[in-house]
């Protein structure tokens, strides 16, 4: 059995959440913090010739961090060019980046990583879908194609990012497509961070005032955020993936974790500081269980 940690991050190209200070040596003392086994990076700068010290940021992190590093490179300008990347300590054995821009104003790309852990090859996705909904979709039927066409059935796979899917629409398409699921719609005490004492008064006051039995026990068993639930025509209502976006007062639900082989120990957002100074977006962290 191997329990790894798992971190999903949109590093913003190594800038703060406004874009006014560089934040890449506050990120790898972060990171360094998490104790992450493999981290999913997106907007990552693997060059930028105007300036030194945001230049190969894979690279610098995986130094820094004693990580094997693949970079996959999907927007291309004139002094800088950025995509995603995968930081792992365990032996990368194979990497490919795969275009799937769907029009020339977006350039997105699919990092296919394959990694060893003990036995296993596992298959790792880093994923950063566009901002239209079209266009996200006919990405998502080029992962499925390509996770479909060179991705053994039985063997581990999680697919990390920056999926701009503010309204869940993807996640029961990869559910029924790929046998995916998202990380906290299967740990046994998902949540989306600490709740505030402000948070938590005002769920107790809205369960009492709407006389909400069910909640209240919730409440007092700890388990608010808990395993998905059977609702109308016993269907299956998982939580929602929390809010990411912007990270200083996260609204958007955009970033996910996806694995298939794996049992989901815990999963959580990342908020307040460092993370607020470090990136727009709120990384997410999940503890998996490979048998």
């Amino acid at each position: 059995m191997s329990v790894i940690r798992v971190v999903s991050y949109n590093i913003h190209k190594g800038k703060s959440a406004l874009g006014s200070r560089e934040s890449l040596n506050d990120l790898r003392l972060g990171l360094h913090g998490l104790r992450a086994d493999l981290a999913f990076l997106q907007e990552v700068q693997g060059r930028n010739a105007r300036k030194g010290t945001l230049d190969a940021q894979h690279e610098m992190l995986g130094a820094a961090l004693h990580m094997e590093t693949a970079y996959g490179c999907n927007a291309v300008h004139e002094h800088t060019d950025h995509g995603n990347a995968l930081l792992s300590r365990f032996p990368i054995l194979s990497s490919h980046n795969e275009d799937i821009s769907d029009h020339k104003m977006e350039q997105r790309g699919l990092l296919h990583t394959v990694v060893k852990i003990r036995e296993h090859e596992v298959h790792c996705f880093v994923a950063h879908l566009g901002l239209f909904k079209g266009s996200r979709m006919r990405q998502i039927e080029a992962m499925v194609s390509r996770i479909g066409n060179e991705v053994p059935s039985d063997a581990p796979v999680i697919v990390a990012g920056d999926f701009n899917d503010w309204n869940n629409i993807l996640s029961p398409l990869l559910m029924h497509r790929l046998n995916l699921h998202e990380v906290f719609a299967s740990a046994p005490r998902s949540h989306g961070g600490f709740s505030t004492l402000r948070d938590s008064v005002k769920v107790v006051s809205r369960a009492f005032r709407n006389k909400d039995l069910t909640m209240l026990n919730q409440l007092r068993t700890g388990v608010q955020h808990g395993a998905p639930q059977l609702g109308m025509g016993n269907n299956l209502i998982s939580p929602r993936p929390p809010r990411t976006f912007p990270a200083l007062f996260p609204w958007l639900r955009l970033d996910r974790i996806y694995q298939r082989g794996f049992s989901v120990r815990q999963a959580r957002v990342l908020q307040g500081r460092p993370w607020t100074r470090l990136s727009d977006h709120a990384p997410l962290i999940a503890e998996l269980e490979l048998p």
